[in-house]
């Protein structure tokens, strides 16, 4: 029996040993460009948890956004605004998941605008009709600086400031799929 024992581990040992050759290194274009982004990212404590965060959300984006290039930009502009505005960056993340599906071009029916889809309104407001709202950085800043506003608000109710962001307060819909998204796809360990 300890023999059988022994000859079945010593057989997952070699499985896994030869599924660990098969392994590809990651490709050289897409480690230089992490390494250009992680270079570029400031709103990161180090080095190695802008590199661990990044590739693993760049990984769990691929489906959505192809073009790593465009991924890791992306995901460098959320960390920092996300950060900026005293946000979970993986919040946000799920955020433009429920509301834009991460398209940048994005118009709603009411004409909120961009990833994030902020209210053209807003740009008057702040006296800034030129800003473009689908620029990412543009949109972003506006979209977590109105979550953050939203989130202190509701004293930290996440499911309350949510349904302001989106115009719904009262409702559980819209705050239901975000708080889904983040924690089936997008939620990190902090």
């Amino acid at each position: 029996m300890a023999t059988r024992l022994l000859l079945s581990l010593l057989s997952l040992l070699l499985c896994l040993s030869a599924q660990a050759q098969l392994r590809q290194a990651p490709e050289p274009e897409l480690r230089t460009l992490l390494q250009r982004t992680v270079a570029q990212a400031d709103s990161f404590q180090d080095r190695f948890e802008a590199e661990v965060w990044l590739l693993d959300m760049s990984t769990r984006l691929r489906r959505y956004i192809p073009d790593a290039q465009e991924r890791l930009e992306l995901l460098r502009l959320v960390h920092r605004e996300a950060n900026k505005a005293g946000l979970r960056p993986d919040l946000v993340v799920a955020l433009i998941h429920t509301e834009s599906h991460f398209d940048r071009f994005a118009i709603s029916s009411v004409g909120a605008q961009g990833m994030m889809q902020v209210m053209p309104f807003w740009k008057a407001e702040l006296g800034r009709p030129q800003d473009n709202l689908t620029d990412n950085a543009t949109n972003l800043r506006y979209g977590c600086t109105i979550l953050s506003f939203y989130l202190r608000k509701e004293n930290g109710n996440l499911s309350r400031a949510l349904a302001r962001y989106n115009g719904s307060l009262g409702k559980q819909d819209y705050p239901g799929k975000v708080i889904g998204f983040w924690h089936d796809f997008w939620y990190v360990k902090p």
